[in-house]
C-alpha cells in the first residue's frame, strides 16, 4: 500500500484517492459542506487554512493545509522511483 503526506504527519492511502482539487470553487465548497452534514469529512488542515481537498473512493473528504501542486509531483516521483 503506497501511502501520501498530506502534512503534519498525515498520511492517505494513494490506491483509494480519486482526486486532489483546490477548494476555491463554489461546486466544491458545497461538496466540503455536504460531506461535514454527513459525517465524512476528515479536516487534517491543523487550524490552518485549507489549500487541497482529498476525495476517496469511500466518499470521504480529506482537507489540507498543501497545495494541491506539491502533491502532483509527490505522486509522479513515487511512480518514478516505482519503474527504475
Amino acid at each position: 500500500m503506497k501511502l501520501i503526506n498530506i502534512g503534519f504527519g498525515s498520511l492517505v492511502s494513494e490506491e483509494r484517492l480519486v482526486a486532489i482539487v483546490s477548494p476555491d470553487s463554489a461546486p466544491i465548497k458545497r461538496m466540503v459542506q455536504e460531506s461535514r452534514e454527513r459525517g465524512m469529512l476528515i479536516d487534517a488542515t491543523y487550524g490552518r487554512k485549507t489549500a487541497s481537498i482529498f476525495i476517496m473512493d469511500s466518499d470521504h473528504v480529506i482537507l489540507s493545509a498543501l497545495p494541491p501542486e506539491k502533491f502532483g509531483v509527490k505522486v509522479q516521483s513515487q511512480q518514478a522511483e516505482e519503474r527504475d
